[in-house]
Order: structure tokens, then C-alpha cells, then sequence
């Protein structure tokens, strides 16, 4: 019983990745192969990019067709918001614990979004068939 379910859970997951459009890796051809453990060839390769390059421009963020890479600019060209992205952010039960009048304003919208959140999840639970 458990097998069949097993076989299903992959075969519609397998569905789903076709829909969605998710590709694997290509399938091996063996014309490169010298006997039957491969060859030479699946030694890993050196990097071609110099040392140089790859400490001064982002490598692969280019989704251009014809553009380049990046380079990487000095700290002070960036704008300041963006060394605030991986700052702590309060919880909602830290939020709670304090008093909502002292609150700062950004504070203040984190925890209505955060007690909405929750107040949401928490009907969709009870409503929930089990």
C-alpha cells in the first residue's frame, strides 16, 4: 500500500516539474568515454577567468543577452537601505511583549502585519478538515 502511494507522490511530482518547466541534466552521451568508468575527461576544469576578474565584476549576474557583468562598486556607492536587509527584525511575540504606544512607526507596521498573519492563520487552522 505505502509503495503505491510512493510510486503516485512521484509521478505527480514528476507531472507538476513538467508543467512548471523545470529541467534536469541532459542524459550522458558516450562518445567521450574511454572504457567503462569514463575517461580523462571528467576531471573537473580549471576556472578560464583570472583571479582578477573574479574580484572585481559579480560572475553570472548578467541577464542580458549581448550585456556584460557587473562590476562591483565601492561600499559608498550603494544605497543605505540595502545594508539594513539582513538586520534583525523583531518577532512578533517580542513586538507584543512590548507597549504598542512606544512603539515606533515601522515597528508599529510589522506588528499589525504580523498579528494579521497570525490572527489568519489561526482561523484557517480551526476551519481546517482533519
Amino acid at each position: 500500500m505505502s509503495c503505491m502511494r510512493f510510486s503516485r507522490r512521484i509521478s505527480i511530482t514528476n507531472r507538476a516539474a513538467q508543467l512548471v518547466g523545470v529541467r534536469g541534466f541532459a542524459i550522458a552521451s558516450g562518445k567521450g568515454k574511454k572504457g567503462p568508468k569514463g575517461g580523462a575527461n571528467d576531471a573537473p576544469k580549471a576556472s578560464l577567468m583570472s583571479h582578477e576578474v573574479k574580484s572585481t565584476t559579480v560572475v553570472g549576474a548578467n541577464i542580458l543577452k549581448d550585456g556584460t557583468d557587473p562590476k562591483i562598486m565601492p561600499d559608498s556607492e550603494y544605497p543605505d537601505w540595502l545594508w539594513r536587509l539582513l538586520d534583525k527584525r523583531p518577532t512578533l511575540s517580542e513586538l507584543q511583549r512590548k507597549d504598542s504606544e512606544s512603539l515606533p512607526f515601522e515597528d508599529l507596521k510589522r506588528f499589525v502585519k504580523l498579528d494579521n498573519r497570525a490572527r489568519i492563520e489561526g482561523n484557517n487552522a480551526a476551519r481546517a478538515k482533519n
